[in-house]
């Protein structure tokens, strides 16, 4: 594995927003879901497709805080704008679990 300088790190742009909306994306060839996610007033919204479907239902998820990375450019999946990377772990069986904070904090914080 190779190493990256403090300085590199600090340049990827990884924050904390809500979920405000999630829909089902049957256009998307694997199964995802589209995400709109609040990152506070300095972010505003953006929009994710991520693949959660296996572990988690429409439903549950707006109102969650997730955590993303921002600046890694925009992505076309199946004609959706994906504005941002929304965070998460294998669980054993490979299924996406999101990476949260244990304890609501403001939208838009920037993990350090």
């Amino acid at each position: 594995m190779s190493t990256i300088s403090y300085d590199e790190f600090d340049k990827v742009d990884i924050r904390v927003g809500t979920i405000v909306e999630a829909e089902e994306f049957p256009r998307a060839r694997k199964p995802l879901y589209r995400l709109r996610i609040d990152f506070g007033p300095e972010v505003g919204e953006r929009q994710s497709a991520a693949g959660l479907p296996a572990r988690y239902v429409l439903e549950e998820l707006v109102g969650r805080q997730v955590v993303a990375v921002l600046n890694l450019g925009v992505r076309n999946i199946a004609g959706f704008e994906s504005q941002c990377l929304t965070l998460g772990l294998p669980d054993e069986e490979g299924e996406t679990i999101l990476l949260a904070p244990t304890c609501a904090v403001p939208n838009g914080g920037k993990l350090f």
